[in-house]
């Protein structure tokens, strides 16, 4: 029986001037289905592709490409609200190698043909009740749909604080054919290079744990 009672929702109220944020950002992608297969000319480079799922405010996609620019970067948010927040938190300093999508994680087959190498699953939601299990982000559902997007080799990194929801992407990512090639139930006191999300930060500070993977499939 995993345990899924830690951690907590993040929970952010729409701002005033979403559709304002929305319809003049123009790093986001609002026909994403276009370019599949295309993403390297839409960065106009060949850099490898890397792709955050559920990326909240922002904060962990757009540190990422400022610190490795020659990486291309893409946000995932299926929430407006959210979007709009994290396009708020990137005009600060937008980096020209990061662009943001605003769909469900189910559509990854329809935007990405075999063009991306890693995956980052942040603080996703743990949906605890048995029933929901397929809408986890590290079900074999989901899984499956990530297959085609990926180019080469398959990288999952996936940091929570929920230890429920890491105990079975433990054990679904491993049923699934992928290696656990590093595994931490505190990550902060690991010897790592880690950019924190705004959630990390928040619920760091209160006491939680974060747990920590990086999974690989040839």
């Amino acid at each position: 029986m995993f345990d899924f009672e830690s951690g907590d929702v993040m929970r952010l109220r729409n701002l005033k001037n979403k559709n304002e944020l929305i319809n003049n950002c123009d790093y986001l992608i609002s026909d994403p289905s276009s370019l599949k297969g295309l993403w390297n000319k839409e960065f106009n480079n060949s850099n490898p592709i890397r792709v955050e799922i559920g990326m909240g405010k922002g904060t962990f996609i757009k540190e990422m490409a400022l610190m490795y620019p020659d990486i291309n970067f893409i946000g995932i948010e299926h929430m407006s609200g959210v979007v709009a927040r994290a396009i708020k938190n990137i005009n600060e300093n937008i980096p020209s190698n990061l662009r943001i999508i605003n769909i469900n994680a189910e559509e990854l087959p329809n935007i990405f043909d075999h063009e991306i190498e890693c995956i980052y699953l942040n603080f996703s939601d743990p949906w605890p009740k048995k029933r929901h299990a397929n809408r986890r982000l590290t079900s074999h559902d989901f899984l499956k749909a990530y297959d085609d997007a990926f180019k080469n080799d398959k990288t999952i990194i996936m940091k929570t604080d929920n230890i429920g929801l890491y105990a079975y992407s433990l054990t679904s990512l491993s049923e699934y054919g992928y290696i656990i090639k590093e595994a931490s139930l505190d990550l902060h006191n690991e010897d790592v290079i880690n950019v924190e999300t705004e959630y990390e930060k928040k619920f760091s500070q209160m006491g939680y744990k974060i747990n920590y993977l990086k999974a690989v499939k040839k």
